[in-house]
């Protein structure tokens, strides 16, 4: 059976990406990566318009190509339902659909205002309110999960598609130095500690800095 193959773009910027990949690592699929240059009109497309809907990134796997981050956390959760990426109960995995869709067509002041930028940081770095509107509305999605279903990852005791659809903004909040309450702080520590995040994480800070219209974004 040949590998599947993750299409992906920068590590330190691509935040459709991330969650892609966490996916696939979330969900235990072997495979390669086949990451995209810099001056792809596709990852330029994703870094700068900040769009959900590019073809990347992309699986391919046993004949099956799909894109989207949401169709890929679809059908990983069907080939492997062992991963347990969405919720067994009825209820959970309406309001884990929900909370996902709701990050992957929303909260599009965050991605203006606070590009993913993992190598960054930027200390007491001012946030716009509508971006402020964003966060305070993402912390109560995190606070409401994290109560209802008890934690330690937004939907139980597992990581899956909520956390891999939210950790790029966890990402952010560091990145931008965001001021968060100790049940969110605790949130942020328990994904940035995932051993696929640490490989993340240590590998988007090894790429190098090649898309300088980012720098325009701050």
């Amino acid at each position: 059976m040949a590998k599947a193959v993750l299409t992906i773009s920068s590590k330190n910027y691509g935040a459709w990406a991330l969650r892609g990949w966490l996916l696939c690592k979330f969900a235990g699929l072997e495979f390669s990566e086949k990451v995209i240059p810099p001056d792809d009109p596709a990852m330029k497309a994703e870094m700068l318009l900040l769009s959900s809907s590019m073809l990347v990134p992309s699986l391919q796997h046993n004949g099956v190509k799909v894109w989207d981050t949401l169709a890929i956390a679809e059908y990983l959760n069907e080939i492997k339902p062992q991963a347990h990426l969405l919720p067994a109960d009825i209820k959970a995995r309406a309001h884990c659909r929900a909370v996902s869709g709701e990050m992957h067509s929303g909260f599009a002041a965050l991605r203006s205002a606070l590009p993913m930028n993992i190598k960054a940081h930027f200390p007491n770095f001012k946030v716009w309110s509508r971006a402020q509107a964003d966060i305070a509305h993402i912390v109560e999605i995190w606070r409401s999960c994290l109560t209802t279903y008890g934690g330690p990852y937004l939907f139980g005791k597992q990581p899956g598609v909520a956390d891999a659809m939210y950790a790029p903004v966890v990402t952010r909040f560091l990145t931008y130095d965001v001021e968060l309450d100790k049940v969110c702080t605790a949130y942020c520590k328990r994904i940035m500690a995932l051993p696929a995040m640490q490989q993340w994480v240590a590998e988007a800070e090894q790429e190098p800095d090649e898309i300088d219209e980012l720098d325009a974004e701050f």
